[in-house]
């Protein structure tokens, strides 16, 4: 006879992680257990003190503490699942809230199957996300840098030459070439210009690791990033920040739900007759919606394949060139449909970034196809 299926909710934190636990069935007790160190040793025994990992099943909110605890729960046989924290049912009249009471509402509402899990990725696919996000992290302290000193420049009334690209050459000899004659100005101006200097040199030693990176990730995760490349304004990090955000495009059933995990659709209040649409819902991956929406501007252009985009285009095969040359049509047609109604251009570009993720979705779809292949191909053979 097997054991009966027992609810771990699990509060996380950096150093605790309060414990409860919901008995099979509807009416089963749920109770506290307690509050242990977040280690490994300690999560171990609680494991054994009560009574293995057969019929456990465990949950805790995606945070800042990463998977590290899924992987150990996993490491001990114990089915865990890590779940959305803004998709957690709440009380309207609840104002009490503790690291007891979560852990108690989290093992209650996962017994309900009322939590949503979240994807969860591999060590490798999360070693290649943590290089991206650096490398994203770093553009933000670039363009922060180099705020600095254009705005200490203009409160010394120094303007730089009209007419050339803000931050080329140019730009930079003629930031060079400042100088002041009073010591603190001068010395303010270094760093501030040491700084843009450290930014620049940081941007590119990670640009250099996340090439590094896709030549050893996975076959899957190199086919997947040429394969978005052939999509105009998908350049190689943007397609490498699709990948590791989205990770097997497959989990998504429909290419809605890939906009839905976006944060890319409206929401919307609606009751009785009345339909009302507000603003997109943000509540969805932030980062992959930021370059969606950046590549969703070489879509104002007509369609065309320049250089670039053929060369991107060089080793990938002939359907998914036909989905990349579908979009480039559907897409333009959508964002002068938009513009030619006096919408506001960021609310156009939104909409044609939505629309992008459809055919974000069939090419990923389309390589996995591919891979899938092959793989069987090989196995054959």
């Amino acid at each position: 006879m097997r054991k009966p299926t027992r609810f771990l909710g699990l509060d996380v934190h950096a150093e605790t992680i309060a414990v409860a636990i919901a008995e099979d069935g509807r009416d089963g007790e749920v109770r506290s257990v307690g509050i242990v160190p977040n280690h490994p040793e300690a999560v171990r025994k609680l494991i054994k003190k009560l009574g293995g990992p057969a019929g456990l099943r465990a949950c805790y909110e995606a945070g800042p503490t990463g998977y590290a605890l899924y992987w150990h729960l996993s490491s001990l046989g114990v089915d865990c699942e890590v779940v959305a924290p803004t998709l957690v049912p709440m009380k309207a009249g609840d104002r009490v809230k503790t690291d007891r009471r979560d852990a108690v509402k989290l093992a209650r509402s996962y017994r309900a199957g009322e939590l949503t899990a979240v994807w969860v990725p591999d060590a490798q696919h999360e070693a290649l996300r943590d290089l991206v996000r650096a490398r994203e992290a770093a553009k933000k302290d670039q363009l922060r840098a180099r705020h600095r000193l254009a705005k200490f420049l203009l409160r010394q009334g120094r303007r730089p030459p009209k007419g050339k690209s803000a931050w080329g050459v140019v730009h930079m000899q003629w930031l060079r070439a400042q100088r002041f004659d009073h010591p603190a100005q001068q010395a303010a101006m270094v760093d501030y210009l040491a700084e843009v200097d450290h930014a620049a040199n940081r941007i590119a030693r990670l640009e250099a690791a996340i090439d590094d990176a896709i030549d050893d990730a996975p076959a899957q995760t190199q086919a997947l990033v040429e394969g978005l490349q052939a999509l105009r304004g998908v350049a190689k990090l943007t397609a490498v920040t699709i990948a590791v955000e989205v990770g097997r495009v497959s989990r998504f059933a429909k290419p809605n739900q890939l906009m839905a995990y976006t944060g890319l659709v409206p929401s919307e209040h609606s009751s009785g007759a009345s339909r009302r649409q507000g603003g997109i819902t943000k509540t969805g991956n932030a980062h992959l919606r930021r370059v969606l929406v950046e590549a969703a501007w070489s879509s104002r252009h007509r369609p065309a394949i320049g250089p670039a985009l053929r060369a991107r285009q060089k080793h990938t095969t002939s359907e998914v060139k036909e989905i990349a040359w579908k979009a480039q049509h559907r897409l333009h047609r959508r964002y002068v449909k938009l513009a030619a109604k006096d919408k506001p251009k960021q609310k156009v570009v939104t909409a044609v970034a939505r629309e992008l993720l459809g055919f974000v979705w069939a090419i990923g779809m389309q390589v996995e196809a591919e891979e899938a292949t092959r793989n069987h191909a090989k196995a054959a053979a």
